[in-house]
């Protein structure tokens, strides 16, 4: 399976309280995204509001790709990623805070 991520700048989804990302597998674009509660518990967003989520997208973004390839190598489609997903056992620890955040 080959997962490749987009340039593109995550979507603010306000009704579902969600980014929007694509990733690309095996060249079919695939709509994927992370929750605001993700965002908050494990990147550093300070409230649900967009400009707060796209900067903690922007900080975790190693990580947050990470663990969404692992979600689509497990399930093969669209990913929503919720805050449990990053206390997961096996899912890479890439260092996207100061280790206070974490």
């Amino acid at each position: 399976m080959n997962i490749h991520y987009s340039n593109d700048a995550p979507r603010f989804d306000g009704a579902n309280l969600q980014l929007h990302f694509v990733a690309e597998v095996d060249g079919e674009a695939l709509d994927c995204a992370i929750t605001a509660e993700a965002l908050e518990d494990h990147f550093g967003a300070q409230s649900a509001l967009e400009g707060p989520l796209r900067e903690a997208f922007a900080r975790g973004q190693s990580r947050i790709h990470a663990v969404c390839t692992r979600a689509i190598e497990q399930g093969g489609g669209a990913v929503v990623l919720h805050s449990g997903r990053f206390r997961a056992p096996n899912v890479p620890d890439v260092p996207d805070l100061p280790d206070a955040l974490h």
